[in-house]
């Protein structure tokens, strides 16, 4: 077994497709063939994102494992049944849109002898960041991170890029403490890094911004925020 490959989805069947295609041709780079354990998280869908994402699979001779309940229960939980669930080493998690791309691998694993948790970045270097978000949402994710890094992770420029690579020991491990469900899972680990001594690489990597996002601007930013703030409430214990 090589590593694991984790990837949440939500009513993704208008991607899937595309999506299972292009992981299976990326798999079969990787050292050893299509040794790469690759996990797909339904995470509640009312679509046939399972049905298309099987189809493929068996097309492309991937061996897919599919880990799917009901109802939603929002991306942080979904990542993390599907890293607790992994048995490959090291762990990668990406989004269903590939926004970036499985490539950027290479870049996170370099750095992951030295550290345990490696994240993908679009703020250290934006030329990288080849197709933009809208200039609202660029804002406004500036002003997320300022009350993040004052709040729960100071120094970490981006938290929110999809693409984070874990050795198996640290993932098993902050996995098994996290707690927020939905779009702040991703503060939440790290926080939980620091505070257990893992060391962070903040590393730039190729983005490209889906048209088809999921996340809706201001209800998703107010809910991240206020889990933002429970992180260390939540984990006051420690």
């Amino acid at each position: 077994m090589n590593g694991s490959l984790v990837v949440p989805a939500y009513n993704e069947a208008g991607r899937i497709e595309d999506c299972v295609r292009t992981i299976a041709v990326w798999a079969a780079t990787r050292p050893g063939g299509r040794g790469w354990e690759i996990i797909l998280v339904d995470d509640g869908s009312t679509d046939d994102t399972v049905a298309r994402a099987k189809r493929v699979a068996a097309e492309e001779k991937l061996d897919l494992r599919v880990i799917a309940y009901a109802p939603n229960r929002g991306k942080g939980a979904a990542i993390r049944e599907g890293v607790l669930a992994s048995t490959g080493d090291p762990v990668l998690v990406s989004d269903a849109d590939l926004s970036t791309p499985l490539s950027e691998f290479a870049k996170l694993d370099e750095r992951l002898g030295s550290h345990p948790v490696v994240i993908g970045s679009r703020a250290i270097d934006e030329g990288l960041v080849r197709r933009r978000q809208p200039l609202h949402r660029v804002l406004l994710g500036k002003l997320g991170n300022g009350a993040i890094q004052l709040f729960a992770v100071p120094g970490i420029r981006d938290t929110q890029c999809g693409f984070k690579l874990f050795r198996r020991d640290a993932a098993r491990a902050l996995f098994s403490d996290a707690r927020i469900d939905r779009f702040a899972w991703d503060v939440e680990i790290l926080y939980l890094a620091r505070r257990r001594g893992f060391a962070i690489a903040e590393v730039p990597v190729l983005w490209f911004n889906s048209p088809e996002s999921k996340v809706r601007v201001v209800r998703d930013a107010v809910q991240t925020l206020f889990d933002v703030l429970r992180i260390r409430w939540i984990h006051r214990s420690g």
